[in-house]
């Protein structure tokens, strides 16, 4: 990682202090992106307490609510993100954005840690209630589940920092191994292909989202067949058929995935092989830009809103008056926490393993394509 002397790649001459800069902006970087996040999912911060107080109004300007703090949590961090990535790039070139990448995971161990806490927290609430334990036990696990969400979240941006660095330092190495000098958005081919990559993360939600949506309702159908056919469950008597509700979750988890799946893989080979390269690095562009705002948008703005519920199972003022649990504004809130939890637990975590694994499948077959645009007599765009 470190050269013993001067190393020049790609035009660009750096030693190895200027390597040891990038990875200190690399974990700058991290540390920002989670601080951030922080700021705009927990709770008693600014962001979290207008989604409670627009709570008060209705279920629409609570989801209101939480899609504006989304999209405003997407500022700092893409200025940070930007600012990471032309100081390391400053320090040592292309090879300095990827080193940046690699300080960052340098701390992968605690964000683990951390990232495991929430659903650690959230499943010990979940048994506390089901084991019909005193009502104390779960007022506690509520604060650490609260706590969860907000470590689940600063994970989550320390996720999407480290995608977005680690798919430019790929989309550097597909460049260099198609024998891409320089990709010109002027030319009409690679426009398009920008267009079409910044559309990809949109769909591959989409599908996502619907997967989830059409999961619970056959949920919620099962669930309701029990009520009716089983009886003695409202009593206690009666043991549910436990094993159907799993396996509807499970198929749908693995079958509503393969179109998604098929998308990440098959669109580079598609585009690559019947465009070319620039048309391919191009998308790539799009993809990744596109899907990191997505990303930081959907987690942040379902950690806002879990957070705003947990803030009224607590107990919060709302226009001089203290709402707790059962309160309207309370269903309100549970209304946004439900339209939230497919964006910060499906469909938000999916873009960072999009934007990587179309840079992935690209530079695999950067070679392939670039004797095919030899073939052709396609020459590099310069």
């Amino acid at each position: 990682l470190l050269p013993a002397g001067d190393l020049t790649m790609r035009g660009y001459t750096f030693d190895a202090n200027r390597v040891f800069y990038a990875v200190l902006v690399g974990l700058g970087v991290g540390f920002l992106m989670s601080t951030i996040t922080e700021y705009y999912t927990a709770m008693g911060k600014r962001p979290v307490n207008s989604i409670v107080q627009q709570s008060s109004t209705g279920h629409a300007t609570t989801v209101i609510g939480g899609l504006a703090v989304g999209m405003e949590s997407t500022v700092a961090p893409i200025l940070v993100l930007a600012a990471g990535i032309v100081l390391s790039f400053k320090a040592a070139g292309l090879y300095g954005v990827a080193i940046a990448a690699a300080g960052m995971m340098a701390t992968t161990a605690m964000q683990l840690a951390i990232d495991a806490f929430g659903p650690i927290a959230d499943n010990a609430g979940g048994i506390a209630e089901m084991s019909e334990l005193p009502k104390e036990v779960r007022e506690r696990t509520d604060i650490l589940d609260a706590v969860g969400n907000t470590t689940a979240a600063t994970g989550k941006g320390f996720a999407i920092a480290s995608a977005a660095l680690t798919s430019l330092a790929l989309f550097a190495a597909f460049m260099g191994t198609a024998h891409i000098d320089t990709i010109d958005i002027s030319n009409a081919n690679v426009l398009a292909g920008l267009f079409v990559g910044a559309m990809i993360p949109f769909i591959f939600s989409a599908l996502a989202i619907t997967a989830v949506g059409q999961a619970a309702m056959a949920m919620v159908q099962e669930v309701r067949r029990q009520f009716r056919e089983i009886p003695g469950i409202m009593e206690g008597t009666g043991r549910p058929e436990y094993e159907k509700c799993v396996a509807i979750s499970t198929e749908a988890a693995i079958r509503k995935m393969v179109a998604p799946g098929a998308i990440a893989l098959l669109t580079p080979i598609i585009i690559g092989f019947a465009f070319g390269p620039e048309v391919l690095g191009g998308t790539l562009a799009g993809v990744t830009v596109s899907g990191v705002l997505m990303a930081m948008f959907q987690s942040n703005a379902g950690g806002a809103w879990d957070n705003a519920k947990k803030a009224f199972e607590k107990g919060v003022l709302v226009n001089g008056k203290m709402e707790f649990k059962g309160s309207e504004a309370h269903k309100a809130s549970v209304t946004g926490d439900t339209v939230g939890d497919p964006f910060k637990d499906t469909s938000g975590p999916s873009m960072n393993i999009l934007i990587k694994l179309m840079s992935i499948v690209s530079l695999v077959i950067a070679p392939h394509i670039a004797r095919v645009g030899d073939a052709r007599g396609v020459a590099p765009v310069h």
